[in-house]
């Protein structure tokens, strides 16, 4: 079971067949995003291929667009300004199509692997100084855990088993913005946008977008911000799409399914009830997970990672949830799994459905969406953006989804060759080979070759035949 162990020579030999050229950029480009580009009569493809290039190039912290110009030949910085903040092509096309190429991918990685499909759900900041930068505000950033003054976004993730890209992206714009229509026109925010909503309302219109593009995905999944919003759940259940998202651990359920009924006057002052209550008491997540015993928990062996399988303790109940507003509590499926720490999800499929071992795989779906963030934020330019409006920012993110998109092209390509292959040596490798000499090549593949061996002698020692029974 374990990854398979690529040979020295042969791994050396095989970039000769491997795409990894800037011409393989350029046909990504040309193939699928040349009319996306074009404004009025004028072309601006050459602008995106050159912005494309200085993400790839430029190392974390010096992935901004005066560090691009000094990487990529012939650029100018005053034409990547242009070309962000006054160009109109529109980042909701270049979203779609994106979106639209990485569902192809997995799709075929979906008959290789036979793993099912997620779309992950998450949030990520960006911390910002000033008070220009669109939506910039004192809330709470997730990269420091602390309140900060930052952007925040609302993510979608795509993923099947080890392959994952973002496809969707929603700035979160809070009530001070959202209230001063001045400063929503000064960022350049158009009126449709100017209007507060909740993240869990921005991660519906990414997962309904999601689905009006024919994307195919067999769950959708996302952290207790998420499944704790009972106006999300609800529009997924009218939706019919199957979720499983966490929840906090006060989270209120019934065990059994609760009726409904409006009280009776209790003597003969106060208020006449007109609100129904439940005749059952709800039970918080925390509380019931004490009254389960050892053996109520089944050990699933769940998917593979670098440090051996994960596997967790597994527990799954019908429950009920109420809202506190609807005449009748929704039947769900409660997973419990105890690992490093005790998580609660809720969903809305049957228990039956489903095995111990594949209600914690969808649970634990969630550590993709993270890669996707760790991935584009260190070797792709996601945070390193120097632009304050709008449009600019819808631009980046657009132009940093391609780039995912393209990095993502490449690891299924080659994982027979290089079945260890990583964001970072892809990009490694592309800088090497497009702008590099055959010498440069060659010390790439060494090194990468280097790690990978490491990598695989790591894997090796929790890949015992111990280790899988």
């Amino acid at each position: 079971m374990k990854p398979k162990r690529a040979d020295k020579k042969n791994f050396l030999e095989n970039v000769q067949d491997v795409n990894f050229t800037h011409e393989s950029l350029n046909s990504l480009i040309t193939s699928h995003y040349t009319d996306l580009f074009r404004v009025y009569t004028k072309s601006c493809t050459h602008v995106a291929q050159e912005y494309l290039s200085g993400l790839l190039q430029c190392e974390k912290g010096h992935n901004n667009m005066e560090r691009m110009v000094e990487k990529v030949k012939d650029s100018d910085y005053r034409r990547y300004i242009h070309f962000l903040s006054v160009s109109k092509w529109s980042a909701s096309d270049v979203n779609s199509t994106t979106m639209k190429l990485v569902d192809s991918s997995l799709r075929k990685q979906k008959i290789k692997s036979g793993m099912p499909t997620g779309i992950v759900i998450d949030e990520s900041s960006y911390l910002k100084k000033g008070l220009k930068s669109v939506g910039v505000s004192r809330q709470y950033a997730g990269v420091v855990g602390k309140v900060d003054n930052c952007q925040v976004a609302v993510h979608a993730s795509l993923g099947n088993e080890k392959f994952c890209s973002l496809v969707g992206t929603e700035l979160f714009l809070p009530e001070v913005w959202a209230n001063d229509k001045e400063r929503c026109d000064a960022a350049g925010i158009p009126e449709s946008d100017q209007k507060f909503q909740t993240k869990p309302e921005l991660a519906l219109k990414l997962i309904k977008r999601a689905i009006d593009s024919g994307v195919e995905f067999d769950f959708i999944g996302g952290d207790g911000l998420y499944g704790h919003n009972s106006e999300l759940t609800r529009a997924l259940d009218t939706l019919e799409q199957f979720y499983v998202l966490d929840v906090h651990k006060d989270e209120l359920v019934f065990l059994e399914e609760p009726t409904f009924s409006v009280p009776e006057r209790k003597g003969n002052k106060g208020k006449i009830p007109t609100k129904v209550q439940p005749d059952l008491e709800p039970t918080q997540l925390q509380d019931y997970v004490k009254s389960l015993k050892y053996k109520d928990f089944t050990k699933e062996v769940i998917r593979k990672t670098a440090k051996g399988w994960k596997s967790a303790k597994v527990y799954t109940v019908t429950v009920w949830h109420w809202n506190g507003k609807e005449e009748k509590a929704c039947k769900r499926t409660l997973i419990i799994t105890r690992s490093e720490k005790t998580k609660y999800s809720l969903s809305n499929g049957d228990k039956e459905e489903y095995t111990n071992k594949e209600w914690a795989y969808f649970q634990c779906s969630r550590y993709w969406v993270e890669r996707c963030f760790d991935d584009c934020k260190n070797e792709l330019g996601m945070s390193g953006y120097q632009v304050t409006g709008w449009l600019a920012w819808q631009h980046h993110m657009a132009l940093v989804k391609m780039a995912s998109l393209y990095i993502l092209t490449l690891k299924p390509e080659n994982q027979n060759e290089m079945p260890l292959l990583s964001v970072r040596d892809a990009r490694l490798l592309v800088i090497a080979t497009a702008f590099g000499t055959p010498n440069d090549v060659d010390l790439c593949m060494k090194h990468i070759h280097k790690r990978h061996r490491q990598r695989q002698a790591d894997i090796d020692r929790y890949y015992k035949p111990k280790s899988i029974q």
